[in-house]
């Protein structure tokens, strides 16, 4: 993405970013020139994009492996967590473009200008809503343990819930996917979110986006976890406190990565309707959407640890799956770990042969 792209995908808007380089204030007859701004985001950006694609890629598509090896034995929370791994995924795979299209211009053409920026935000709004069903899956299986919910969690409904969340999710990238198209700015061609004359989609646009990605699973998470944690609690088990700190670090992380963009989004809306209209708050919220959009999209990179290996079943899955796939390694890898072993304890008999003659 140029930046104005950058702020675009996440941003719902997948506006351009000439603005921001070239902002003429009420207050000055000259443009503001974001030399410095525009320089970080065709260095930088394209780097942390990378970073974030090659982490996500290799964590959320280990996720979907091992589950697709392992589908026989799914349940119902399986295949919610296949899903958000998927969701990343489509997530991930438009970055190579953004990274591409802000270090240079946008050659991909029209159709991929709506294709990419649909996989962006199919897969970005599909990622919070599926946190939010897996939120709404524990809630029924802890405090409603004998509902009729709770003895229907089959793959089947599963499947059903999942079609739904995908379908809610389309709906709600519609209006991005619509709207994008190219555009020249300067003389680069980027893809952007571009909306008709006024501004009631932009509106709709900015503010459903702050709703869905932050208002919405806050309101949700609170809700679910604030009666899960009392029954944890009563129950006189070793493993409750490692579900509690789980719990409180789900979230706790999408909160910290999503609150700070979720705020500078909105001050963003606010300068569009014309407050805040200075070269300093430009600049500002241009540099400042850069960090926390990064931010925001290295999430993606958290979730098949948080909601995958930090599970000791899955772990052991993902053990097995790549030992069979690499049993060369795995074998070089146990003799190599029994050699360090039978060293160490070679060291620690001497050591402790010495010792006793010391002190003998």
């Amino acid at each position: 993405m140029t930046e104005g792209n950058t702020e675009t995908a996440l941003q719902t808007t997948t506006t351009d970013y000439g603005d921001y380089y070239n902002f003429n204030s009420q207050d000055t007859a000259l443009p503001c020139n974001n030399g410095n701004t525009k320089a970080f985001s065709e260095v930088f950006l394209p780097t942390l994009y990378s970073i974030v694609f090659i982490l996500g890629f290799i964590g959320n598509g280990l996720v979907v492996w091992v589950l697709i090896r392992y589908r026989q034995k799914s349940n119902m929370t399986d295949v919610c967590l296949f899903n958000l791994a998927l969701s990343d995924l489509l997530f991930l795979v438009s970055l190579p473009f953004w990274a591409h299209s802000t270090m240079n211009e946008w050659i991909f053409g029209k159709f991929m200008c709506h294709t990419i920026t649909g996989l962006f935000m199919l897969g970005l709004y599909g990622g919070i809503f599926f946190m939010v069903l897996m939120t709404l899956d524990r809630y029924v299986v802890i405090v409603h343990a004998h509902s009729i919910f709770s003895r229907n969690r089959t793959v089947k409904m599963g499947v059903v819930l999942a079609s739904f969340v995908w379908i809610l999710s389309l709906f709600a990238s519609l209006p991005n996917i619509i709207f994008a198209k190219e555009d020249t700015e300067g003389n680069k061609m980027s893809c952007g979110t571009h909306f008709p004359n006024g501004t009631a989609w932009m509106s709709f646009t900015y503010l459903n986006m702050n709703f869905l990605s932050l208002i919405f699973p806050l309101i949700i998470m609170g809700f679910c976890y604030s009666r899960i944690i009392p029954i944890l609690i009563s129950i006189k088990s070793q493993k409750r406190h490692k579900v509690i700190r789980l719990i409180l670090a789900v979230v706790a992380v999408y909160f910290l990565f999503w609150t700070p963009y979720n705020i500078v989004m909105f001050l963003t809306f606010l300068q569009k309707q014309g407050f805040m209209l200075t070269c300093e708050m430009h600049t500002s919220l241009s540099l400042a959407m850069q960090w926390v959009e990064t931010i925001a999209l290295s999430h993606c990179c958290l979730n098949p640890i948080i909601y995958a290996f930090a599970g000791q079943k899955f772990r052991r899955a993902v053990l097995k799956v790549l030992k069979d796939q690499f049993p060369l390694c795995f074998s070089q890898c146990t003799t190599l770990s029994r050699q360090l072993s039978e060293r160490r304890s070679s060291v620690f008999s001497k050591s402790t042969e010495y010792s006793s003659t010391q002190i003998a």
